[in-house]
């Protein structure tokens, strides 16, 4: 008992925290639907000789039919998390499985399956709402029900065959491998994390896509001429058929180490000149030669490290679970309330990874300047904007708080001061 009152505080500051964040997304949402509605009628001036009234208008009335969506699947996400912990959910599916017989580390991933699965059900028809409804209403939508389906499918089945041994060797270890068993979680998670960036271009990310190489010759010279300046190998140059499910264009890297790959939309291809394709791809070539992608992944270990040793100690406490609405502790139980507890409070720090997020785009659009054009960067995201109907006018205190990349009249306007440059034009000729 005295170890189920030492942690009595975690109820009310659990509570406390699901409600103020919730209360503070839904003040963050409703401010940026304000903000849009209130610039519908007025396309920006920088941006007024290339986006349309209606164009804008479009991207105004799609960001405000997300953000109620949104709002809606916030306060559901809300209502979920309290029933599965306060209310008893979590507590209840593991004293069903116990009916059963199963002992671990399969009761563990019998309830921790479950919770998965209903999570799923929970959020398939925002899913299907999403895709057939809000986005087809905008002219995005190309997936059919049955590549809907399909994908659908795909996923749980990767959750099983891939999710399934990752989650049996962890509860093993968290049963087995004693005070310490965190710190060889650590070393699995970390494992399983480069695993994973190796094998998803080459074996699971063609599950869902096709990858084509990239058959635009002039392009391809283009390309390979601005990875000779940057420095930069890479293990080919592919296209998506992202068509096939969506109009949304972009582009990525993927991969690691020698086996990186660079992937473009093919809806993007579609719509941006040569220059402008060059550009953006030297904005993505940025964030690997700045050392933005180590540091990401750097800081993911780091957080992943501490967590691991925090969930540690809290799986020793049995006063966490009862303060979560699960009478009995188990390790399964352990893993899954900190699951579902530790983002309530590290939303609350979403501003500053927002920050430096945005400090790297704008580095990235710096170093793209000095190798491409920044002219034609900036035109390409002005496209980009306007054929994915991103809103020209986000509400500053959401934009701040969310916004993982610069809001888009402070990105464009800085890149055509750097166009305009004596310095900047002699770099790009």
């Amino acid at each position: 008992m005295r170890y189920t009152r030492s942690m009595q505080w975690l109820t009310p500051l659990f509570v406390l925290a699901v409600f103020a964040g919730l209360a503070v997304d839904l003040w963050l949402s409703q401010r940026q639907a304000i903000a849009v509605a209130r610039h519908r009628g007025e396309v920006p001036a920088p941006f007024a000789a290339s986006i349309s009234a209606d164009e804008h208008g479009k991207a105004a009335d799609y960001t405000i039919a997300k953000v109620r969506l949104g709002r809606v699947v916030a306060v559901i996400d809300t209502a979920v998390l309290l029933v599965l912990t306060l209310g008893g959910g979590i507590a209840l599916l593991d004293a069903l499985w116990r009916r059963s017989g199963l002992s671990e580390p399969w009761l563990g991933v019998a309830v921790i399956a479950s919770v998965a699965l209903l999570a799923q059900l929970v959020n398939l028809p925002f899913s299907v709402w999403r895709t057939f409804r809000l986005e087809a209403r905008f002219g995005f939508n190309r997936t059919t029900p049955a590549l809907f389906l399909a994908d659908l499918a795909k996923s749980l089945a990767l959750a099983v065959v891939l999710g399934g041994p990752l989650l049996l060797a962890t509860l093993l270890l968290m049963e087995k491998a004693g005070r310490w068993w965190w710190l060889w979680a650590f070393a699995l998670w970390l494992g399983v994390m480069f695993l994973m960036a190796w094998a998803w271009p080459a074996f699971i990310a063609p599950l869902f896509n096709r990858f084509t190489e990239l058959k635009d010759a002039t392009l391809r010279t283009r390309i390979e001429s601005l990875l000779t300046r940057c420095g930069f190998a890479s293990k080919g140059v592919f296209v998506v058929d992202n068509s096939r499910r969506s109009s949304h264009g972009n582009a990525y890297f993927t991969g690691i180490g020698r086996h990186k790959r660079i992937v473009f939309f093919d809806t993007l291809l579609e719509h941006l000149a040569h220059p402008e394709v060059e550009a953006v791809l030297a904005h993505e070539l940025g964030h690997f030669r700045l050392k933005h992608v180590r540091k990401r992944l750097l800081f993911s270990m780091a957080t992943m490290f501490l967590g691991l040793a925090l969930l540690g100690w809290l799986a020793g406490q049995p006063g966490f679970y009862h303060a979560l609405g699960v009478p009995e502790p188990s390790t399964h139980a352990a893993l899954l309330l900190f699951v579902l507890v530790v983002p309530v409070f590290t939303f609350f720090v979403t501003p500053l990874a927002s920050l430096w997020s945005r400090r790297h785009e704008f580095e990235a659009d710096a170093f793209a300047s000095r190798y491409a054009n920044a002219g034609e960067l900036a035109t390409a995201l002005v496209k980009l904007h306007r054929d994915n109907a991103s809103t020209l006018t986000p509400d500053p205190v959401y934009a701040a708080f969310y916004y993982s990349h610069p809001p888009p009249l402070a990105r464009i306007s800085r890149l055509r001061a750097a166009a305009s440059a004596p310095a900047a034009a002699g770099a790009s000729a």
